[in-house]
């Protein structure tokens, strides 16, 4: 019989609203991203900037209070009493630019450290200089590498690591699904080394990113990488399609505004700042930034944090793995409950036999009840068919919507 209109119809709203509930999706992903993004770099302002005047004499005290007073907020200010100690604040990352006052006056930054930051800070002393008719030296005390003048392809290397491991999640997880939850998390591992093996070609022999401390580097990224991704495999046993978006709002939407990879909390809203102190991204960035640029000063925090990620997804997968085992039990216990109600059918049956007369005629009675025990066999094995080809069918369907929903991950999986 030919389909009608009215079953086209039905057809076309179905996939409809199946399109139109997959769309929620790249929806929320607009919106989180143009919150965080936006949220994070649409309006740089310094607050607690901290700056340090070199000087000890009277001069010196009262530029630092006038800077302050000015600045509103923008600066912390604070004299040093000479140039060694101003350095030192500098490679240490307790200041971000030190001025030197004078008839030739200088002003010491750390690029390493932030070059948006160094940029603001020779902002305002190149105000500074200009009231006293004074063209301002600069000078760098710690210089990024020649492949990297700005200072951020730290950052950049950490989008293309982060988009390769949050992307694996929706292969590893749902492609995967079918696989045991230790061997998912040996993928998850396998995959991290991969990763962090083709950040590490990136920072080093291709682009020049960094010219030494190339091993530190690769060691963190497999760090970072393999944290992302036991995170995301252990998430995705209970968000299961929705584990792209989650992922998505951890490891990017948080991790790349609050890095510091192009803005440092100094210069961005409070919130993003105080992600700072413990995002992974953050960890990741800092931690290269002291190992390459500032002989591994507060290196031992960055690594906490990574580490703190690590085990955070370790846990998470030995959660998962808890609640799939309960799952399984759960199967387990209906398949048995099935298999127990067939047995008592033909428990039944057999009863129904052996009340038949010595003759081999049936009695009243046992005709009646070799009736009812027939009927209980055929309702059994009915039962026991249709739970059979429901649970084939469900088994079916199950693993064509493990399928479909892999591959609908899988095109969700995007970058940034």
């Amino acid at each position: 019989m030919p389909a009608g209109p009215s079953s086209a119809s039905g057809s076309t709203a179905g996939a409809l609203r199946h399109v139109l509930s997959h769309l929620v999706t790249p929806l929320l992903m607009c919106i989180g991203m143009g919150l965080a993004y936006l949220g994070a770099f649409h309006a740089p302002e310094p607050h607690d900037l901290k700056v340090d005047v070199v000087g000890s004499g009277a001069g010196a005290q009262v530029l630092a209070q006038t800077l302050q007073d000015k600045g509103d907020g923008a600066l912390s200010v604070r004299t040093v009493a000479d140039r060694d100690i101003a350095v030192n604040h500098l490679r240490t990352q307790r200041s971000f630019g030190a001025y030197v006052p004078g008839d030739s006056p200088g002003l010491m930054v750390a690029g390493a450290s932030s070059d948006t930051s160094a940029t603001v800070v020779r902002k305002i002393f190149t105000e500074v200089a200009a009231e006293q008719g004074a063209p301002l030296q600069v000078t760098d005390v710690a210089p990024t590498a020649d492949g990297d003048p700005t200072g951020q392809g730290i950052f950049f290397l950490l989008v293309a690591v982060s988009i390769g491991s949050y992307a694996s999640v929706a292969v590893i997880g749902g492609a995967g699904a079918v696989l045991a939850l230790r061997i998912r998390a040996v993928l998850a591992i396998g995959t991290s080394f991969v990763v962090s093996l083709i950040g590490a070609a990136f920072a080093g022999p291709v682009f020049a990113l960094v010219d030494h401390g190339l091993g530190g580097l690769w060691a963190m990224a497999w760090l970072y990488s393999t944290g992302i991704l036991l995170i995301g495999v252990g998430l995705h046993t209970f968000l299961k399609r929705w584990t792209t978006l989650g992922v998505m709002l951890l490891f990017v939407m948080l991790n790349f505004t609050s890095s510091g990879g192009i803005f440092r909390p100094e210069l961005q809203p409070g919130f993003f700042g105080s992600l700072h102190s413990f995002w992974n991204g953050a960890g990741f960035v800092e931690g290269v930034r002291s190992h390459v640029y500032f002989g591994d000063h507060a290196l031992g925090g960055h690594l906490l944090v990574l580490a703190l990620w690590f085990a955070a997804g370790l846990a998470l997968v030995g959660v998962a793995g808890a609640a799939e085992a309960k799952r399984r039990r759960a199967e387990s216990e209906r398949v048995r409950e099935v298999a127990q109600q067939v047995h008592e059918a033909v428990e039944s049956a057999r009863e129904a036999d052996d009340a038949r007369t010595p003759g081999g005629a049936w009695s009243t009675g046992g005709a009646a009840t070799g009736e009812v025990a027939g009927g209980a066999v055929r309702t059994s094995a009915g039962e026991a068919g249709e739970n059979s080809a429901g649970a084939n069918s469900a088994g079916a369907s199950s693993a064509g919507a493990n399928s479909a929903g892999a591959e609908e991950e899988m095109e969700e999986a995007v970058g940034v």
